[in-house]
């Protein structure tokens, strides 16, 4: 049985959408909530808008541009380059704060529309050593967001063990790979679909494409 009405952090990337779908088929209502943080890309926010219309899902943006103020990074200044974190850094796209806010207003916005339910697709598997897509830190957020609106609210991270490979999978089995595919915007340069190939993101997305391509092409020989 469907529960009731949930909340989808949402950037139409492909780790959101396919989150989004996961949410489509648990929940009897979904909304999307998206924030714009001054992220180089407009066209993410546009993205997610297209995905949410075609989807026939609630679409709403927070304007969130304190990030851009407080944490200077890569996905907010083009003076910034895009870069993986060496000997044990982070990487120039960790934005400090993001998701503890994220989380927290998506949930204040939950509330709101009378929705207990909020799904983020953090992930501790592939997480490129975020510290906030930690399933301890997700836990621990939503203890403390229980206790400071004296409310029941379950944060919902399915695709928290799963590496991009098994995110794949996922989106296969929920009918969503083409769309995923397709559709999203993982690329932080901004190309939506398969991207530029080149960026962090990018190399990762494809790594898991293939992997789980040529998972799919042994099994269907065997």
């Amino acid at each position: 049985m469907k529960q009731d009405k949930a909340v989808v952090v949402f950037s139409g990337g492909q780790d959101s959408t396919t989150c989004l779908f996961w949410a489509l088929k648990e929940f009897k209502e979904v909304a999307t909530v998206t924030f714009d943080y001054g992220q180089r890309h407009s066209k993410e926010i546009e993205c997610a808008r297209k995905i949410a219309d075609e989807l026939g899902v609630s679409f709403h943006v927070l304007d969130m541009g304190l990030l851009n103020q407080l944490s200077p990074n890569a996905l907010t200044r083009a003076d910034i380059e895009v870069e993986a974190g060496d000997d044990g850094e982070l990487p120039s796209t960790f934005v400090e704060g993001r998701n503890l806010l994220f989380l927290s207003f998506a949930a204040i916005y939950g509330k709101q529309i009378g929705a207990k339910h909020i799904i983020t697709g953090v992930c501790e598997t592939d997480f490129s050593g975020y510290p906030d897509c930690r399933d301890i830190f997700v836990k621990s957020l939503n203890v403390t967001l229980n206790l400071s609106m004296d409310d029941q609210f379950v944060i919902h991270t399915p695709l928290m063990w799963l590496n991009k490979e098994q995110t794949w999978k996922l989106a296969d089995d929920l009918g969503a790979l083409s769309f995923v595919r397709e559709k999203t915007l993982t690329c932080y340069n901004g190309i939506i679909g398969d991207g530029c190939g080149e960026c962090p993101a990018c190399v990762l997305r494809k790594k898991g494409l293939d992997d789980y391509l040529a998972s799919t092409e042994a099994g269907e020989e065997s």
